[in-house]
Formats: C-alpha cells, structure tokens, sequence
C-alpha cells in the first residue's frame, strides 16, 4: 500500500564508496529486518508532502510526526506495526544508508561503518562532524580488539586510523596508555568485557547520533522524550500539585485541586506540658521527634492511618530542650537543651546513649554528616564542634570574628558546614578545602532551612520574610515570602510536597502559612492554634502530611481530607492516583 514500483534492486540505491564495501553490503542483505523490507517499498515524497503539517495550529510537520510515531512503535517493539505505517505513509524512519550503518556498528563492522558515513547525506565531509563520528567508531574499535588481546592489530588502528585523524591528541595519547596498561581502558570508559558488549556499541551510536543532524538519526525515544516534556510543564505550571504517583494521565490536561494541600487538622497531640518549640520527621517518615520547654522530647510512632502516639518520652534533659536531629538511618537522635548539652538516644529503646558536653559551651543546634557516624553542635562559644559516636572530639572550627551559633546544618555530600554567623549572616564553611563562603542578608536571621538536595536554603527573617537562596557559587536570592508574621522570637520554615514544591512557616498570628516555593503564591494559611506556630516538619515520605508546633503546648498533624480519596485506587479527573491520607 503506497508503494511505488523499482527495478532496481534495494540495496543499489546506497552510494557505495567501495567494491569491497558493496560486497559486505550485499552479504547483509538477508539479516534486513521487517521494518527495513518496508522501507524498500516506501514511496517517494515529494517537497510539498515534506511541506504538510497536522494539528489545529499548524506547529507539527507531518513527515517529522509520522517518523518519531514509527520510532515509538519500534521502540516499544511494535515491529510489524512500525513496518506497516512505513510502508503505508511512505514516510522512512530512517533512510536504508542509515539503517546498514546501525547494522554495522552494532555488529562490530567497524571499517565498512566508516565507509558507509561517507554515504550518509548533509554529513559534512570537509568539516570535523564526520572526523569525529569517525574518531568513535575507530576507538571503540580500539578498544575491542585491546579487549580481545590483539595488541598488534590495536596499534595498527591507532598508529593507521585514529591518529591520521588529527583529533583530540590529548585522548590519542591516552588510548596508547592502554596498551601499556590495559587497565586504563576502564578509566576511559569502556569495561573489560572479554566479549562484545552490545551496551558499549549502542552508547557509541549514541555518541555518534548527536554529532548529526536530527533528520538523519532521530534522537533516541523521541516521541516519549516530547511527551514528557509537555507533562513536565503543565505540572510545573500546576501549583497544587502534590501527588503521590509521579505518572501522569495522557488523557486530558494536568490540573490538581486545592485539595491536594494538607489543610485538615487531623490530629492534636497534647502531651506536652509546655512550649512546643521545635519538632522534625524522621527520614523514613514513620516517626516525629518533638522537642519542648518541659525539658522533654518526645518520639511519636505514626500507625498506617496517619495517627500519631507517644513511642518514648526522653527525659534526661536539666533545660527545656530546643532541637532535634534524626541520624540518617532513623535508628539514633540527637537532642539539645538550650545552651546545655547534646544527649544521644537510642529510637528503638528510648535509652539515652551517650551525652555530650564541654565546659562554657552551651549547646544550641546540632546535626548529622551524611555517613551517620559524625554529627555536629554548635553553641554559645562561639565553635562548631565535630564528634563521633563515642563521645570523642573529632575537629573544632571557629570562623573569623564568629558569635554564637544559634542554627546550623551540613549538606546531602557532607562537604560543607552551613551556620547564621551574626545576626545577618550566613557562613558555608567547606571542609575539604577549608574556605568559607558568606550569604549577607539585610535583617536579623532567626533560622535556617537546607533542601535535602542541599541546592536551596530557606532563611527566616525577623523582618517577617523567608528568603529562597539558591547556594550553589555564587550563592543567589531567589524569591521572599511575605504573609506571615514574625518578629520577637524564632520562627522555623521549611520545604515540603512532592517534588518539594511548597515552603511552609509557623507565624506569631498562631497560624500555618504555605507558599508555592516556585512562584512565591501564598495558597493557604491554616488556622487552629492558640499560640505562636513555632516550627513545622513536613513528612518525607507522604507529601500529604506536616506537623506544626506550637507555644499553646500542642502540635497539629495537618492533612487532606480522607473522603477526597477513597481507595488507594481512586484517580482524580487527570488520572493521578491519590493513596488515602489518615483521618481525624
């Protein structure tokens, strides 16, 4: 169907660069697959059909649709179906010179694949485009026949082939290394295999495929890497969004609910006897540390319906106890009193491990290196101490002119320390090449907030704003949020939702404020305390899910309304799956 007639066989029409060539050619012709018998048979289009477009607005070329459809349907190993809308549209996914030549460079015909890019067309032949694809298909013949142990035959390729070339003498320089020291190969990035590797042939084809034009060789999966990126927008775009099932529905446009926010007072815990100052989630998200002016901290257990109960009361504390810090695999907690001391905790019994203190420090905040075997303090002398956990005093760090330090953290890589220097500074001081770098604010900081990617800081000010740092080199301010109130006391925030895409803040107006971290949008602000929202913790795990502290002694488990889901199973409109969330 669509086919025109041709007497001249298939494989004749390639511009054969070589007898040789035509002969290994001729060899392959039975190992044509069924999509490649269809293109044989595929009409010729002319310019104005190369010229038509589909849809409404006349965006989308339909020869360019029609190739990355036949792309998709081999992709996802709809071979006969693939060689049918070829055969039927007269539209080839790829030409038959390209086809052989994938062929060959999968089979390992290194020198004929060489040959064959000759042929290929709008490949630039003066330029260094057809050096270069040529420059990976020799070494990767290097490095295959160094594999194989024919060392001689390897010299031969690099003395003969690659170097005549004329590119990139510094990775020349490195392939000879090889042969001296085989292994440097892996360094270079092909692993020994001891047989051909299918994986390092298609990376190759890779490589070589973003050296030319698109139209030649269409970008691998193109179609689902298009698809995806209009998913990608509309649920950026999409400021509620806040699913648990990162697919999306093709069949209609993303758009969540306001529902999809935690807004629901779903459960008040009340065993504190005092302010609650500070809590946090534990990394698993099954368990909430909390930490109050009683001089306690609590270890609250979260049972599959998102109710909350008391796992450990820890009592050891002489001060009300000011921070909390999970160690990285949930099984240890730190605790601090307020300018007291640090006290180690065993989660799973409550027992009280190890309690660390050093003479006129007081400490303040702590936190945990990513490796959980360090963690450290920082207090009101003015250092920033690093402990293992056997109670020993690993290093010590005190910066230039340093005050007290109120609040600290160290990033994902555990490379750098990140503390409030002063009363409107931020210092990151990095441990491996002992510098420090400065973030200048223009109000009192309160406290201070990583990402868990360790890309963002959210600070507190005491000028009733939050700022957004980007603290990659440089460091940059990205956004405020405005809304809340706060300004005598130490108001903590935090990123949270899927994605991390909301920042929440406790307030002295006894509220819960939520922004959109990306645009800055206030969308919700929650009441239901009595007394200053001190700090919030937003679970890890469910992006459903927050807590919120309070100086009425009490914190708020804050969801969605369960009714909104009512089975694991149940989708919204757009198709995204929503798990039930807990109830009050």
């Amino acid at each position: 169907m669509g086919a025109i007639e041709d007497e001249e066989p298939p494989l004749k029409r390639l511009k054969l660069s070589s007898p040789g060539l035509r002969r290994g050619l001729e060899e392959e012709a039975p190992a044509l697959s069924v999509g490649s018998v269809s293109i044989l048979m595929a009409k010729s289009l002319s310019l104005e059909e190369e010229g038509e477009t589909v849809g409404s607005k006349g965006l989308i070329r339909r020869v360019e649709f029609v190739r990355i459809i036949t792309q998709a349907l081999y992709s996802l190993g709809y071979q006969k179906a693939g060689a049918l809308l070829e055969e039927e549209s007269g539209i080839l996914v790829q030409s038959p010179t390209v086809a052989s030549f994938r062929k060959q460079i999968l089979d390992g015909k290194w020198d004929e694949s060489v040959v064959t890019l000759q042929d290929i067309d709008q490949v630039e032949v003066e330029g260094n485009t057809l050096k270069a694809a040529s420059f990976l298909i020799l070494q990767q013949k290097f490095f295959e026949q160094l594999d194989k142990g024919n060392i001689s035959e390897a010299m031969k390729t690099l003395r003969l082939e690659i170097s005549p070339l004329q590119l990139n003498t510094k990775r020349v320089h490195e392939l000879a290394s090889c042969i001296v020291f085989p292994s440097r190969c892996e360094e270079l990035g092909y692993p020994k295999q001891g047989n051909p590797n299918a994986n390092q042939r298609m990376k190759v084809l890779r490589e070589i495929q973003q050296l030319l034009p698109p139209s030649i060789m269409i970008p691998e999966k193109r179609l689902e890497h298009l698809v995806e990126q209009a998913l990608n927008v509309q649920r950026e775009a999409c400021i509620f969004h806040n699913s648990l099932n990162p697919a999306l529905s093709l069949y209609t446009d993303h758009q969540c609910g306001r529902d999809q926010i935690p807004t629901m007072t779903l459960q008040i815990l009340e065993s504190h006897k005092n302010e609650v100052w500070f809590l946090q989630f534990s990394n698993n998200g099954k368990y909430l540390a909390s930490a109050s002016k009683d001089c306690t901290a609590i270890i609250w257990e979260i049972t599959e319906v998102d109710a909350f109960s008391v796992k450990h009361r820890l009592t050891a504390h002489q001060k009300p106890v000011s921070f909390v810090a999970w160690s990285p695999d949930d099984k240890l907690l730190l605790t601090c009193g307020i300018e007291e001391v640090v006290k180690l905790w065993n989660v799973e019994t409550g027992e009280c491990k190890l309690t660390y203190d050093k003479a006129n420090s007081g400490f303040t905040s702590c936190g945990w290196f990513p490796d959980g075997k360090r963690f450290i303090s920082g207090g009101v002398d003015k250092c920033i101490y690093i402990w293992d956990l056997e109670g020993k005093e690993l290093d010590s760090w005190k910066g230039q002119g340093m005050p007290k330090i109120s609040d600290l953290a160290v990033t994902s890589d555990g490379k750098e320390i990140i503390s409030i220097c002063g009363e409107t500074a931020i210092v990151m001081y990095n441990l491996e090449t002992k510098t420090e770098r400065l973030i200048e604010e223009e109000s009192g900081i309160t406290s201070l907030c990583v990402s868990k990617d360790s890309r963002f800081l959210l600070l507190n000010l005491a000028n009733q704003e939050i700022h957004l740092w980007d603290i990659g080199a440089p460091s940059k301010l990205l956004l405020r949020y405005t809304g809340h109130r706060q300004g005598r006391y130490v108001i903590r925030s935090c990123f949270g939702g899927s994605d991390l895409a909301f920042v929440v803040s406790g307030s002295e107006d006894s509220q819960v404020h939520i922004w959109h971290r990306g645009n800055g949008e206030l969308l919700a602000v929650l009441p239901g305390h009595s007394g200053t929202v001190n700090c919030v913790s937003w679970n890890p795990v469910n992006p459903h899910l927050f807590a919120s502290a309070s100086d009425d002694y009490t914190i708020r488990i804050w969801g969605v309304n369960r009714n909104t889901f009512k089975s694991k199973n149940a989708s919204s409109s757009n198709g995204v799956v929503h798990l039930a969330n807990g109830g009050p």
